[in-house]
Parts: C-alpha cells; sequence; structure tokens
C-alpha cells in the first residue's frame, strides 16, 4: 500500500541522466518504488494506493532546493513561503548575503529590522508587524521556526551582520575592527549556530549592501583574521557552506580586489576544508570579470578545494512601473495623486491625458535625504536606452528594439512620453526592466557561460526579499521555459542539464543528501510539470505583506502538482493547505 503513486511519467531524475518513463511509489514521505515502464506494462498503475497522480504526458521532477533566499522573516508568519513554493520549490535556505534575524539582544529587533529593510528591500513595517519574536540566541530561532508547520522545507545560515552586532554591539554594527576577543566569542556563536542546525554562515563585503541609516553591513571590511576564525568555528561545528557576497558583487571594486577575494575564499575554503560559494554576476564596468573569477573557482576544484560561485539565470536590475519604483516618483502632480487616490482611481487618473501632460512638463522634488532607492526616479529618466519593455509572456533577452528610447524613436515620441505610455499598459501595472548585471553584450552569452561551468551553482533568486525591485524567485519556472526550451538568441540546455542544476547540485552544495534525485529511500519531493503548458506570468505588484506591505509576485501556470515529503501541497499552481514542510537542522544523510 502506498500513500502517493505518480504514474504514466517522464522521469528526469536530477542526475542529468538521459529520461526515462517510469512510475513511483511513495510511502512514509520517502520514495520506496521505481518502475519503469516498458510497452504495455501496467507499472503501479494498479498498485494499491491512498492517492494517485496521473503524470501521462507529464515530467516529473525532483522538487527544487533553492540556495539563495530571504525568508528569514517571512517564515514567521507566512506558512506557504511564496512566492518561492509558486515555482516547484520545496526546500529553501535562507541566512544569505551576512543578513539574518539571529541572534538578538533584547531591544535591537528594530536594528536587524532596518538592517534587513535596507540590504534586501523588505519593508520594514512588514516586519515589524509580521515577526513574532521570541529568541535570542540562534538556536532558539531555530527552535521557534521547528514549531512552524510549512508548504516547503526550510533551512537557514547565520548572518555575519547578527552575531557582529550581538557580540560587539556598537562597534560591530558600525564596522570596527574586532579584537582577538571579539572574534573569540563571535566564534563561539557561530560554531553553536551550526552545532544546533544551521546549514551554513553568511558574510557580505559588498558596498552595495547598507542598512536603511546608511551603514555598511557589519563584516563588510572584516580582517581576514575575523574571516578566518569564523570559518573554522563554522567548520568546527559541522558540515556547512560559508557563503559570501565579495566586494565587486556591484562593480564597486577594482578588479584585482575582487581577485583577491578569490584568493583569500580559496585558502579559507582548504584551511577549514567546507566550501566556500560566492555570488557571481557580470558588471558592465567590468564586463570579463567574471570569467576571471569563475576560472579561479574552477582551478580551485580542480585541486580538491570546493570554491562554487552562484550565478544568477537571468539579467539583474529592477523592475519599472507606476506600482512600484519609476521616473515620476517625485512629480508633484504624482506625488498628490498617489497620496490621495487607492489603486483603481489613481491607475484611471494616470491615464487621463490631461494628467500625464502635467506629470511630464512638471519639476522633480529633491530625494529625502538618508532615504535608501529614494533616487532611482533620476536613474530611470536618463536610462531609457537601457530600459526594455519585457512583454506577454515577458521576455527577459529583449532585443535593442525593444528599449524605451528605440520604442520612442519608432514613434516619433519623447523617450519619457513613451515611458509612460509603456507603464499604463494593464491597467497602469505594466514594468520594464532595467538590467544593472549580466546583460553588458545585450544577451544572455555570459550567463549561458556561467550556467555552463562545473564550477557554478544556480543562486541568487533573492525569494523574499527586493519586494519593490524585482521577482526573481521565479528562476526556477525560468530555468525550464528559457533555458530548456524557448531560448532563441543563442544556444539552449538539455532538460536533464537544467532540472540537475537546480536540484542535485544545490542540495549536494549544502549537503542535503537526502534529497535533489529522484532514487529510491530519496526524500518524496516532486514536481509533475506539463513542459508544454509551462509558462512565466508578468510580474505584477501584490499588496499582501503585513501591514499592507507590498511585493512583486510573477505567477507560473504548467505544474500539475508539487510534493513534499509524499504529500500534495500544490494542484495546478493552487495551495492544497498541506504543511508537511519542517525546518532542515544540519546536513542531511
Amino acid at each position: 500500500m502506498f500513500d502517493l503513486t505518480i504514474t504514466g511519467g517522464t522521469v528526469v531524475d536530477g542526475t542529468g541522466a538521459d529520461r526515462y518513463r517510469a512510475d513511483i511509489g511513495i510511502t512514509g514521505g520517502r520514495i520506496t518504488e521505481i518502475r519503469r515502464c516498458h510497452g504495455d506494462d501496467v507499472g503501479l498503475r494498479e498498485a494499491p494506493t491512498a492517492e494517485n497522480i496521473d503524470a501521462t504526458g507529464r515530467v516529473v521532477t525532483p522538487g527544487f532546493v533553492d540556495v539563495h533566499t530571504h525568508y528569514d522573516g517571512q517564515v514567521s508568519w507566512d506558512a506557504t513561503l511564496e512566492p518561492s513554493s509558486l515555482h516547484g520549490v520545496t526546500t529553501v535556505v535562507s541566512g544569505n548575503c551576512g543578513v539574518g534575524f539571529a541572534p538578538v539582544r533584547p531591544g535591537r529587533e528594530q536594528w536587524l529590522i532596518e538592517l534587513m529593510e535596507g540590504v534586501e528591500d523588505i519593508p520594514g513595517s512588514a516586519l515589524a508587524e509580521g515577526i513574532t519574536w521570541g529568541w535570542e540566541s540562534f538556536p532558539e530561532y531555530l527552535d521557534a521556526i521547528e514549531k512552524r508547520e510549512l508548504a516547503v522545507d526550510y533551512g537557514t545560515q547565520i548572518a555575519h551582520g547578527a552575531v557582529r552586532g550581538y557580540a560587539m554591539g556598537e562597534r560591530g554594527a558600525n564596522n570596527e575592527e574586532a579584537t582577538a576577543d571579539d572574534i573569540a566569542v563571535m566564534a563561539r556563536i557561530v560554531q553553536e549556530g551550526i552545532e544546533a542546525g544551521a546549514l551554513g554562515f553568511s558574510t557580505s563585503r559588498t558596498e552595495a549592501h547598507r542598512a536603511m541609516d546608511g551603514q555598511a553591513v557589519p563584516g563588510t571590511y572584516a580582517a581576514e583574521m575575523e574571516l578566518f576564525g569564523l570559518g573554522k568555528a563554522m567548520a568546527a561545528g559541522g558540515r556547512a557552506v560559508f557563503e559570501v557576497a565579495p566586494q565587486g558583487t556591484a562593480g564597486e571594486s577594482p578588479a584585482e580586489a575582487c581577485m583577491h577575494e578569490l584568493d583569500w575564499m580559496t585558502r579559507l575554503s582548504d584551511e577549514m576544508d567546507r566550501p566556500v560559494s560566492f555570488t557571481l554576476i557580470q558588471a558592465s564596468h567590468a564586463p570579463d570579470l567574471w570569467r576571471r573569477q569563475l576560472e579561479r573557482a574552477g582551478k580551485a576544484q580542480e585541486n580538491g578545494i570546493a570554491v562554487y560561485a552562484q550565478f544568477a539565470a537571468r539579467p539583474f536590475g529592477m523592475l519599472l512601473g507606476f506600482p512600484g519604483y519609476h521616473a515620476f516618483t517625485h512629480r508633484p502632480t504624482f506625488r498628490r495623486l498617489q497620496e490621495s487616490l487607492d489603486r483603481d482611481e489613481l491607475a484611471a487618473r494616470l491615464a487621463d491625458p490631461a494628467v500625464k501632460a502635467a506629470i511630464l512638463a512638471e519639476t522633480d522634488l529633491p530625494p529625502t535625504p538618508g532615504v535608501l532607492l529614494d533616487g532611482l526616479f533620476a536613474l530611470a529618466q536618463y536610462s531609457a536606452d537601457r530600459i526594455y519593455a519585457i512583454g506577454d509572456p515577458p521576455d527577459y533577452e529583449p532585443t535593442p528594439d525593444m528599449t524605451v528610447a528605440a520604442i520612442a524613436a519608432a514613434r516619433g515620441q519623447d523617450p519619457l512620453s513613451t515611458m509612460y505610455d509603456l507603464m499604463l499598459e494593464s491597467d497602469a501595472g505594466a514594468m520594464l526592466m532595467l538590467p544593472f548585471f549580466n546583460y553588458a553584450e545585450g544577451d544572455h552569452s555570459a550567463i549561458y557561460e556561467m550556467m555552463g561551468h562545473p564550477a557554478a551553482v544556480s543562486g541568487l533568486s533573492d525569494g523574499g526579499a527586493h519586494c519593490g525591485l524585482i521577482c526573481d524567485a521565479s528562476y526556477p519556472t525560468f530555468l525550464l521555459t528559457h533555458w530548456a526550451r524557448d531560448r532563441h538568441r543563442g544556444p539552449r540546455f538539455s532538460l536533464e542539464y537544467v532540472v540537475r542544476k537546480q536540484t542535485l547540485d544545490t542540495a549536494t552544495l549544502f549537503g542535503l543528501d537526502d534529497r535533489g534525485v529522484i532514487r529510491v529511500g530519496k526524500k518524496a519531493d516532486l514536481n509533475v510539470i506539463d513542459m508544454t503548458a509551462l509558462q512565466l506570468g508578468v510580474p505584477r505588484m501584490a499588496y499582501d505583506l503585513p501591514a499592507g506591505g507590498r511585493r512583486l509576485l510573477q505567477d507560473a501556470s504548467g505544474y500539475d502538482a508539487t510534493v513534499v515529503s509524499g504529500v500534495v501541497t500544490r494542484r495546478h499552481g493552487r495551495d492544497t493547505g498541506a504543511r508537511p514542510g519542517r525546518l532542515v537542522r544540519g546536513a542531511q544523510a
């Protein structure tokens, strides 16, 4: 008697091996039988089972393992962990980029909220209202999350910023140099966190990551003595990953400084005998630097040192539109209408030609001093030649004729007028794409090369973060549609390869050896996908965070079912209400 059978499907098992037709039997949350189908063999279709999913004409994959998310706060109020769970993700890893919510000294909760809000663009009001605090130490944080029943499995890392602020107080928050005693205190906290079940330790060294007050993330300028001390403490705690957002991530450092980061990361990985994973994107000012970084990581692996680059599956930037950030946020007429009207009324008024004319004719109000991202309107105004209309369905590899400037020239319009009109589409809900990274050549050639490299793993979705700027939690669906099926401006990858990049490879990096492949004895985390119908929706703004906070969401069609621990959590894109997901404590055999 099986708890669940999935019959008649084409299995893409996560190893990269060729697909095959098979029936899958699941009992007690594990895969207990895989019977390959040959000819008229009935397989498991007549086996006794509590539930069956007919996967005829469908692809069956392992559940996706997303290793770069920021659900540290959302996990305390949202059992679904959308938008990741919308896209076949069955395991998320949080605590990235050196920011998190534990450990925390009583009374310092707001400081951590403002740090997360500044770095990851998660509305502070949503975090303040949504998080139910009840911990001080990192093990206590894990204990609190362990009580949650979720739609996906949740693992997390211990974050340098929180550790530094806890151990060193204001000195740590202000990035003062750590003494040997400070490092010893932090090392005990890190080791304790890993022993309690953290999957890794994360740190940020990029100038782009700043708190709401403009301060760099604690640890940004940490000396090697501190980094090595905490890395070795992590290794002493157990099997875990040292994750780094390195200098140069946002193109702010000279190339040689970026390469120096690879030097110390390689030495650290060798000394602690643990993987180091770093974020990798193509910066326009140094469009070939990423290749040197990736080659260095590959050389380390050839020498038996586990250094991995996390790549982004598509251009890395921001979405612009009337619901979020755009070129007209500081025009007096727009500001007045936004403050006095609801969203439907605002959309109607923006469509009035007289309102458009007034907004276009006005002078911008000055940015608010000290408010992060408040000056993005000026960037948008002068980027018409780099802002793309991505269409419906969205095209993330747009051609030059799809820029706002090119469309304006074809229409004989001023670029700002065209930008306004494009954002008016879909009841003033349309979004335009401004790629900052991974698009220096105007195509995906760099991403293709990154993705094909053995030292690269899929990451950087930032699920749960950058709520008003992006929705890259849809990477898993994009990988399947664009990279395995639809890309027309260059070569694609096989479906088998694309599935492996976000299942076995990501799970293995973090020691989650109980999942990521379809094999007898493995955890029954699975997706049943109609590849002919699989499609990404247009990014849309929702206002469903606590305190009415906004976030960009991107729907997907084509997922017949998502299964976590043998339980169907989503059917045809809808949450079933089942909550088999749990906290993942440490590496899983």
